[in-house]
C-alpha cells in the first residue's frame, strides 16, 4: 500500500482563520480529514505533518526517505525564499509533488516565484483545497506505476 507523507508549511495551521477571503474556511483538521477519506479510497497510507519552522520540514522530507513513497508539499512562504528547502526536495529520491491553495503567479510579484517548482515532481495550485485533492490523486497514480 503506497505511503504519502503531506507536509505543510508555515501558517498553514491557521487555514479556516487567516484571510478566509484568499484561503477558503477551511481549517487544517478538516483538509486532514478529506485527504484521509480520498486517502482510504486510493488504497493510500497518510502521514501529515504541519510547521513554521523550515528545518523541521527539511528533516521531515530526509526521515521520508525509505518510509514513504511520494510527498505532497505545501511550502507556503519558503516556496519563494528557501534555498535550503529546494535542494532538500531535489535531494530526496521519492516524488515530492507542490501544492498551493491560491495560484501564486496572480498574487504579488514576490509570490511568482517558487524556488521548489523546478525539483518538483509536479505543481497543482489555485483549487483552493482541492489543489491537494487532486495532487494526492495524481501522486497516488504517479507512485503505483
Amino acid at each position: 500500500m503506497p505511503r504519502i507523507l503531506v507536509l505543510h508549511g508555515p501558517n498553514l495551521n491557521s487555514l479556516g482563520a487567516r484571510e478566509p477571503e484568499r484561503y477558503g474556511t477551511t481549517t487544517l483538521d478538516q483538509l486532514h480529514r478529506s485527504l484521509a477519506e480520498l486517502a482510504k479510497e486510493l488504497g493510500c497510507e497518510l502521514e501529515t505533518l504541519q510547521s513554521n519552522a523550515e528545518g523541521v520540514l527539511i528533516d521531515a522530507l530526509y526521515g521520508a526517505v525509505g518510509r514513504v513513497d511520494g510527498v505532497l508539499l505545501n511550502p507556503g512562504g519558503l516556496t519563494h525564499t528557501s534555498v535550503a528547502l529546494r535542494d532538500a526536495v531535489a535531494a530526496v529520491p521519492v516524488p515530492v509533488v507542490e501544492v498551493h491553495l491560491t495560484q501564486p503567479q496572480a498574487r504579488e510579484p514576490f509570490r511568482r516565484t517558487s524556488l521548489i517548482t523546478e525539483v518538483a515532481a509536479g505543481l497543482v495550485q489555485g483549487f483552493g483545497p482541492d489543489s491537494y485533492l487532486l495532487a494526492l490523486r495524481a501522486l497516488a497514480s504517479r507512485v503505483r506505476k
